[in-house]
């Protein structure tokens, strides 16, 4: 009698966390930390995001960070498997781009500024035209996206960092950033840890062209590797993890 090859299919879970697991830059609600964290415990679960281990670790405590197989902090160029760090890319700012990250800061009429405006990070940088950190508070930032929505300022400097530095990732990172990183670095390089056997499940809640999931939700799709799902906030994501 002959046999079929059995394929063994690995059901892989990625999730972005800021407003996918999380209020943007704030922490998991308790209602939603106890059955997110059972689900971790048992599934394949990876979380992608562009902020730093610190922040992280503040967002969605160390309970999900280490139950999680890994953590790809900072787009994928900040590894963690618990409290190893597994690798982390060594790219610098070129100095002709923080000149014109300065001239764009100086340029903006938004009137709030707080915190810190260009962000280093192992392998790639945030912009903020508000600012970031412990100095920005939750009335400040609803006033920089309503001035965001209401002007389209992001996106004005996205097209003109693009025209500018043609050779890097710039991508909308949460509600008051703008990601940069040499091409190729963006979430999307975390595939490079996963292989044809697995079915990806992605969840994210910037995966439109520009946001800084579209390069992994794009790739995860145009190469069969599973499916990209773009949820609103946490409770869309526990919404379709339910069914």
């Amino acid at each position: 009698m002959k046999t079929g090859k059995i394929l063994l299919v690995d059901k892989k879970y990625i999730f972005d966390v800021d407003g996918t697991l999380t209020p943007s830059r704030q922490k998991i609600e308790h209602e939603f930390w106890a059955p997110f964290l059972i689900f971790c415990r048992n599934n394949d679960v990876y979380l992608v995001t562009g902020s730093d281990r610190e922040k992280t670790v503040e967002q969605i405590g160390l309970d999900i960070f280490y139950t999680a197989k890994r953590v790809y902090n900072c787009s994928g160029s900040d590894v963690y498997e618990r409290d190893k760090n597994v690798y982390r890319d060594k790219w610098e700012l070129p100095e002709e781009m923080e000149l014109f990250l300065q001239d764009e800061l100086d340029y903006s009429q938004f009137p709030i500024r707080n915190g810190v405006h260009i962000e280093r990070r192992p392998g790639n940088v945030n912009f903020s035209i508000l600012g970031r950190g412990a100095g920005v508070n939750l009335i400040e930032r609803e006033e920089y996206v309503k001035w965001d929505i209401r002007t389209g300022e992001r996106k004005d400097i996205l097209e003109r960092l693009k025209d500018r530095f043609p050779d890097y990732a710039i991508t909308l990172g949460g509600q008051t950033g703008i990601d940069i990183a040499p091409s190729g670095c963006d979430k999307s390089q975390i595939l490079r840890d996963f292989n044809s056997n697995d079915e990806i499940h992605f969840f994210g809640d910037k995966i439109e062209e520009g946001g800084n999931d579209y390069p992994l939700a794009k790739a995860i799709v145009d190469n069969k590797m599973g499916v990209a799902y773009n949820v609103r906030d946490y409770k869309e994501t526990w919404k379709l993890l339910s069914k």
